[in-house]
């Protein structure tokens, strides 16, 4: 089972994935980051599950109901770690600049 490490910038992509869903439907918004989060430990088992993009990076395509979630992250081998660098809306437009240490 590889380690799974959540980038420091991640809790501010969760606080604004949170407040977005607030604003649109408060009684469901607090489950929907959850299962996000939940969504993340399939990376422990099959760290390589994600599509590869640039720079030795990958994308988690997480489903939930209508709308999904992409998760950048980074699986190094060699320490059997995985690194979640950011997790956005599938909507949204591109990954803000991440930090990759």
């Amino acid at each position: 089972m590889a380690h799974l490490i959540l980038a420091p910038a991640v809790a501010g992509d969760f606080e604004r994935i949170f407040e977005f869903l607030f604003e649109r439907s408060p009684e469901t918004a607090a489950g929907r980051v959850a299962a996000i989060v939940q969504a993340l430990d399939v990376l422990q088992a099959s760290p390589l599950i994600g599509r590869p993009i640039l720079h030795g990076q990958r994308e988690l395509i997480i489903a939930t109901g209508a709308s999904g979630y992409l998760a950048l992250y980074r699986y190094e081998p060699a320490a059997d770690r995985v690194r979640v660098l950011a997790v956005r809306s599938q909507r949204e437009r591109g990954w803000r600049k991440v930090d990759l240490d």
